[in-house]
């Protein structure tokens, strides 16, 4: 009984052991992961500041061209107009778009269901468009069931 007690302390100690070179050898593959993602966060920073300032010569030299010919405030409004439409169409870019599998479903596009069902509105004042938290949601057919949960294992999944 004494000899198996003693092997028993030697397994333990050797899946101890075990455990702290696994732990080690662990904790230096993520530290030399995160050194390498750290690099690459810098890099893409730095990138985006220098575009942030390349951005605002470009509208800088837009707004001069434009004081040529015209009063100073009207180059800084039409300067001012050019970059709301494209931060516009890159807003409208960065949406997801509804997959073609989608285009099948009535709900999507006023098939006989939706004719039946009002349309979906937001109450007076509330946010839609630019800074909405969700965008509104469709109206269920009739004649499905909701799933247990709420949730539409079919539905398209996105991310905010």
């Amino acid at each position: 009984m004494e000899r198996i007690d003693h092997l028993e302390h030697l397994d333990k100690h050797l899946v101890d052991e075990l455990a702290q070179v696994a732990r080690e050898t662990i904790r230096e593959e993520l530290r030399e992961q995160t050194r390498k993602q750290r690099r690459t966060a810098m890099l893409y920073a730095a990138s985006g500041v220098l575009a942030l300032y390349a951005g605002a010569a470009l509208a800088l030299a837009v707004g001069l061209a434009l004081g040529i010919g015209l009063p100073d405030w009207a180059a800084a409004l039409i300067t001012a107009a050019i970059l709301g439409v494209l931060a516009y169409v890159l807003r409208g870019a960065a949406r997801p778009h509804p997959r073609p599998a989608d285009h099948g479903h009535p709900a999507h596009h006023g098939g006989a269901d939706a004719a039946q069902s009002p349309p979906v509105v937001p109450p007076a004042g509330a946010a839609t468009g630019l800074g909405a938290p969700y965008p509104p949601m469709p109206p269920t057919p009739p004649d499905e069931a909701p799933r247990p949960g709420g949730i539409d294992p079919e539905a398209p999944h996105h991310r905010a």
